[in-house]
């Protein structure tokens, strides 16, 4: 009984990570889509002032975040840690 309580934990963990993958994606498609009509739009109406580096780098900032997230690529926690953490609360309950 176990083991598929198990399985089906790895089933929903894998389909969580799968959503967030999709998120990923169509965020970093609206971004390749979205800047450089920023860009145009910039450089067309006032060159002068290069605005759009600003959305730009933000946006970039919080895609990267966000990508960190989609692959598991966690800087602070390490690989695993939450793996680790559930483990360790699970055997501690059990005691």
């Amino acid at each position: 009984m176990k083991t598929a309580n198990t399985e089906e934990q790895k089933y929903i963990r894998a389909k969580k990570n799968v959503e967030k993958v999709k998120r990923f994606y169509s965020d970093f498609l609206a971004y390749i889509v979205v800047i450089p009509f920023l860009i145009f739009i910039n450089l067309r109406f006032s060159p002068e002032f290069q605005w759009f580096w600003f959305p730009m780098i933000g946006w970039g900032i919080g895609l990267t975040f966000h990508a960190l997230a989609a692959f598991n690529h966690n800087l602070i926690f390490g690989k695993g840690w939450e793996d680790r953490k559930i483990k360790e609360f699970i055997e501690r309950d059990n005691n």
